[in-house]
């Protein structure tokens, strides 16, 4: 049976043998008992002795002044009486201590009133135990026996009193008998003895009868009895007080703890918070430093990275440098694709192109986008230049290869320039620089690789200074026009001329137009000079047609791709005429057949709103470039021009006349008039009027001439057909032929 089961048992067993011993004492209990002195102890007990009880300091049983009342009861009516007077004594304290509002069980108060019963009938046998029943009387209870007695009967009842209550604890709250015993019920021994000596003291006034001696006595026992009370009850408030104070003390320390434990929990969150946005800090971070450094379209390694990355192997030196070699890449056809059919699908070719150079070039390689069309390579441990030659070639051979994206054909045309390190680098931007000189070279020759050399960059270097010394041209009054005379090849009259654009510079002299023009598209440069170039034609040709024989006279300007894809044209056009009253139909402008093609859909956008103005417009260089005939019949052209390349294939016989009369049939069958330029010989003119074709010039009939010269001949009124060696014009133009094809 387990300590669980074993507590009730006890408390019943307790209370059967107590009833039992109650029973005992009444049923033995002597008739001459009941005497007024006997009736008059008992009220005492009952009424008096529970409230002269007080709760021992630092114990959690009530100490009750009873064991004197009992005691004398035994030596003044016997052991019967004692039981009986104990038992009702202890039911009377129960109950009492009850109605103050302790919780106190109905099993509790059956356990203390039954558990007295025993414990003083234990007490009664030992003390008949100690004491024979027939030895007992008034005169054996001298001073010496009395306290024999009473040490026998205050040891009896502790040892009984004391061993029933700590059993009843410890079974009932599951402790350790001997802990309880110890702790709880040793300081019961000590109201044991003090109840036994005030038996004694009671007991020997009540049988001496000595009045003031009594008085006395109970007096020094009241004087002790408040005196030890008011001490208990100071020592059970300072107990309380300091009790009070820990549990305050405790309470708080509770607090502090639920507080600090709060506190810990708040901060656990906190720190896993922290952490969070740590993790979410250094994210961004990583997110920021590797957008700073990477292409957000390609997410390939952007100029920032390329730049460090370079000036790290300039900071190294050359003897492991020179292993490595930077290639600069151009898309020259990219602006066709966005501008077709759009940025969406031009980003999308970016990455494309992306990813191929990823697959075709080594780990070690470094692939970075610096902007817009424009890529450059680390090529990384080469043994020389010539394999970072084949590794451009290779490069330059996959990305050219045409693929279809989204039903779309597309066309990529890539230009590389290659350049190596050289002791004179000494930043970054040098050696970026020579790559990109060699890039440009290898688009001007059309070679699609080209390796840096100190001489391209000599080249590029005179072509800045070219650009610098351009960009002043027309305010330093530097540039000028000639015109080259376009004639009816039907009847030899004059109908118009073509403006060239000559530069004389004051110290290098006369720059050749082929030098200076492609600086002039590449810069942006062409379009301003443009603007004048319409202002000067148009003013010269309205002074001109006020002659009476050049009232009908045209001029043709030369108008760059640049130009026509600005939508300023038009407004550039309208305000040369406006300011110099040129009639529209005075002004031809041609634009050439690669131009136009470039982005047909905004050149027919263009055209036609140039041709709302009233000019007239013409294909130059008709047959060199890429022309759709499902674009080239929608755009409003009112002649176009046969590049001379085609004139000059043509033998003394004719011969190799077939693509000449292609192209008059084309012309014809698309409503144009044709001119022919660079005419040189008189069987090329035969030709060209044998095949009808309409209006012709070049160096036959006149070269390229200054206003002045130009003006005299008008005011000759020259016959331009037919010709002889002795009226061909005299001219300073030292320009030849084939170089005025492809300028202004």
């Amino acid at each position: 049976m387990n300590q669980k089961n074993l507590s009730p048992f006890f408390k019943i067993a307790v209370i059967f043998f107590g009833g039992v011993c109650f029973a005992f004492a009444l049923f033995n209990l002597r008739a001459d008992v009941f005497s007024f002195g006997f009736l008059l102890l008992t009220a005492f007990a009952v009424i008096a002795v529970p409230r002269l009880g007080l709760t021992l300091p630092r114990a959690n049983f009530w100490a009750s002044f009873s064991e004197p009342v009992i005691f004398l009861t035994f030596f003044l009516f016997g052991g019967e009486a004692a039981i009986i007077l104990a038992t009702l004594e202890m039911a009377a304290t129960c109950f009492y201590i009850k109605s103050k509002r302790q919780l106190f069980s109905h099993s509790a108060i059956l356990f203390n009133i039954f558990s007295t019963a025993l414990s003083t009938t234990v007490t009664y046998i030992a003390w008949l135990f100690v004491f024979q029943p027939n030895s007992f009387s008034q005169q054996f209870l001298t001073t010496r026996n009395l306290i024999i007695s009473l040490g026998v009967l205050a040891l009896a009842q502790f040892v009984t009193s004391s061993i029933l209550a700590a059993a009843f604890v410890s079974l009932t709250n599951r402790v350790s008998f001997w802990q309880i015993w110890k702790k709880e019920c040793f300081s019961l021994l000590m109201t044991q003895i003090i109840g036994a000596g005030m038996a004694g003291v009671i007991y020997k006034l009540v049988t001496s009868m000595d009045l003031l001696t009594s008085v006395v006595a109970f007096a020094i026992f009241g004087a002790v009895y408040f005196y030890y009370r008011q001490s208990i009850s100071e020592i059970n408030k300072s107990i309380k007080q300091a009790e009070q104070a820990e549990r305050e003390k405790a309470e708080a320390e509770r607090l502090r703890a639920e507080q600090a434990e709060k506190y810990v929990d708040e901060l656990k969150i906190l720190l896993e918070k922290e952490e969070q946005t740590n993790e979410v800090l250094q994210k961004s971070k990583d997110d920021l430093e590797h957008s700073l450094a990477h292409d957000f379209l390609t997410n390939l390694p952007n100029r920032l990275y390329l730049i460090e990355r370079l000036g790290l192997l300039i900071e190294i030196g050359i003897d492991i440098s020179h292993k490595y070699f930077v290639m600069f890449m151009d898309l020259s056809r990219f602006k066709h694709i966005n501008d077709s059919l759009g940025h969406t699908v031009g980003d999308r070719v970016l990455r494309l192109i992306g990813k191929r150079l990823l697959r075709l070039l080594r780990d070690e390689d470094t692939v970075a986008r610096l902007g817009g069309d424009e890529f450059a390579i680390i090529l990384n441990d080469l043994s020389s230049i010539e394999e970072a030659r084949d590794i451009a070639q290779k490069i330059h051979e996959q990305l050219t290869r045409p693929f279809r994206l989204h039903g779309n054909l597309i066309f990529t045309d890539l230009n590389i320039g290659i350049a190596p390190f050289d002791v004179e680098h000494k930043k970054p931007e040098e050696i970026l620089r020579d790559a990109d000189i060699a890039m440009h070279h290898a688009k001007e020759t059309g070679s699609g690789v080209a390796v840096f050399t100190k001489e391209l960059r000599a080249i590029y270097l005179e072509k800045i200074k070219l650009e610098a010394d351009l960009r002043f041209a027309v305010e330093r009054k530097e540039l000028s026009m000639h015109y080259q005379p376009i004639i009816s090849l039907k009847d030899g009259e004059l109908i118009g001329f073509e403006a060239l654009l000559r530069w004389h510079h004051p110290i290098r002299g006369f720059i050749s137009p082929a030098q200076f023009i492609p600086i002039a598209e590449d810069s942006g440069l062409i379009i301003p000079i443009t603007k004048w170039i319409l202002r000067e034609t148009t003013t010269q040709l309205a002074d001109w047609q006020k002659l009476s024989s050049c009232a009908n006279l045209i001029v043709s300007v030369n108008i760059s791709g640049k130009h026509l894809a600005d939508r300023s044209l038009v407004s550039d056009v309208e305000k040369s005429l406006t300011l110099s009253k040129l009639s529209p139909c005075s002004l031809k402008l041609e634009i050439t057949e690669s131009a136009a093609m470039e982005n047909a859909q905004q050149s027919i956008l263009i055209l036609t709103q140039l041709k709302e103005l009233g000019v007239q417009l013409s294909i130059d260089d008709f047959g060199t470039g890429y022309s759709s005939l499902s674009y080239l019949h929608r755009l409003p052209f009112d002649s176009l021009k046969i590049d001379r390349s085609f004139i000059i294939a043509v033998g003394e016989n004719g011969e190799n006349s077939e693509i000449l009369l292609t192209i008059m049939s084309l012309a014809q069958n698309l409503k144009m008039r044709v001119i022919a330029e660079g005419i040189e010989t008189e069987a090329q003119l035969a030709l060209l009027q044998n095949l009808g074709c309409h209006y012709g010039q070049g160096y036959l009939m006149s070269k390229p001439l200054p206003k002045d010269e130009m003006e005299k001949l008008l005011y000759l009124k020259r016959d331009w057909l037919p010709f002889s060696s002795a009226n061909l014009p005299q001219t300073t133009d030292t320009t030849s032929n084939e170089e005025n094809h492809l300028v202004f």
